[in-house]
């Protein structure tokens, strides 16, 4: 198993700040998984971006490709 980048209580007051009246664990731990996955895929293209420009540091511009691509 992966281990959880994002924290789970944010993560559920998002969810109930959005409207869900009660939250189940497994409801919460199926977004942080998709979020993680987003968040590893989008880092990257926008590393691609990085290097592609011959530069090591990961800009705002890089991660504005990277979503725009998506």
């Amino acid at each position: 198993m992966v281990k959880k980048i994002f924290a789970w209580s944010p993560i559920r007051k998002l969810m109930k700040d959005n409207g869900a009246e009660m939250v189940a664990r497994e409801a919460v731990d199926a977004l942080i998984d998709f979020l993680q996955k987003q968040a590893r895929g989008i880092t990257n293209k926008a590393l691609e971006m990085t290097r592609h420009a011959g530069r090591k540091k990961l800009t705002i511009e890089d991660m504005n490709i990277a979503l725009q691509l998506k």
